[in-house]
Formats: structure tokens, sequence, C-alpha cells
């Protein structure tokens, strides 16, 4: 096993799915989702998207590299009945695969080198929910390497071909009691098939 994998399984074996929740980006936000569709959930962890989604009518995929939590998220679905597929799979070596989307949701995972996949598996119109961590922080939340971490604009960079509906990166402006801090979030759509 390697040692990606053993780091998951370590870290979600004895996760609760039913505690899980949407991100930020995701709930806050779900005014600008379809009405259904199908929707993938990528790196998934305890699927708070999946579940988030699946309850609203999409046919999610939850994709993650560990076993372990993907087996406790297809028992909690079963048991929800919620239309939720577990896709094990190292997305970092195998790459996403050729579905396309009405929306994709990525929380707190970064590998750069993936964008151009996951633009390339949105369908026309369809929807990136992106949130992850940010080099401009106000404290040690999150992980401490900078790699991990996007730089101050960039996730508007790496999601340039698709149209931005909403966007935050507050880093340490203003009040840092309050707000969004440690992340950037961004909605967008392709529009590359609108005129």
């Amino acid at each position: 096993m390697n040692s990606k994998l053993k780091k998951w399984n370590e870290a979600y074996e004895a996760v609760d799915i039913s505690m899980a929740l949407p991100a930020q980006v995701l709930s806050e936000n779900e005014h600008l989702l379809p009405k259904a569709g199908d929707a993938v959930d990528l790196a998934c962890g305890r699927a708070g998207n999946a579940i988030y989604l699946a309850q609203r009518g999409f046919k999610v995929d939850a994709i993650d590299i560990s076993p372990v939590v993907l087996e406790s998220v297809e028992r909690f679905s079963a048991e929800s009945n919620l239309p939720i597929t577990c896709i094990c799979k190292d997305v970092e070596a195998e790459g996403l695969g050729m579905k396309n989307y009405d929306v994709i949701v990525v929380s707190y995972f970064l590998n750069r080198e993936l964008f151009p996949q996951i633009i390339s598996a949105l369908k026309p119109n369809g929807l990136l929910f992106y949130q992850t961590w940010s080099q401009q922080k106000i404290d040690d939340s999150g992980p401490g390497n900078p790699a991990f971490r996007l730089q101050v604009g960039e996730l508007l960079s790496l999601s340039n071909t698709l149209l931005p509906l909403f966007y935050r990166e507050e880093g340490d402006y203003g009040d840092k009691s309050t707000g969004t801090r440690n992340t950037a979030l961004i909605v967008a759509v392709n529009n590359s098939c609108t005129i």
C-alpha cells in the first residue's frame, strides 16, 4: 500500500458520514445550481458535497483514493436511498476519465495539473464549485506545505477559460476575526458554447 493511500485510509477509519457537511462554496451558492443533472464530488472524503447534491436530486459520483471512506459513503447512501456512485480512484495518477458533468465540486484538494481535465469534464453550461486553502492566511489551519495552497488570485487563473459567477478570497484584509479566511472560493460556468 502506498503512503498516500495509507494516510487517507487511516484518516477516515472512524469517520461518521452522517456528520459530513458541504463546502461553504456549495452551500452558500446553492441558488446557482441547475434543477438536476450529473455531478461529481472530486476527492470527496466524507462526501458532504455528494450527499448535499444527491439530496437535491443530482446523480452523484463520489471519487476518492480511500476505499475505507468510500465503504462508509456507500453504506450511508444505500441506507438513505441517495443516488451516489462511489468510485475508488487516485485521480492524481489515473486522471478523471471521460465522463462529463453538470456540476463538479472540489473542496480542500489541490492538484494544479488536473485543472484542464476538470474544466474539460464540464458539460456546456456546467458549473465548477471549488474551494481550497490559500497561501494568504491568518492562522496555521490547513496544510503547512505552500505547494498545497493557492497563491493570491491563482484560482481565477487556473479556471480562466470559465466565466466566474462568484469569487471570494479575503486574505488578511479588514477585520480578520470575521469573514472567510485562509481559503479561496469560486463558482464558474463553462459558457464556451454560449454566445
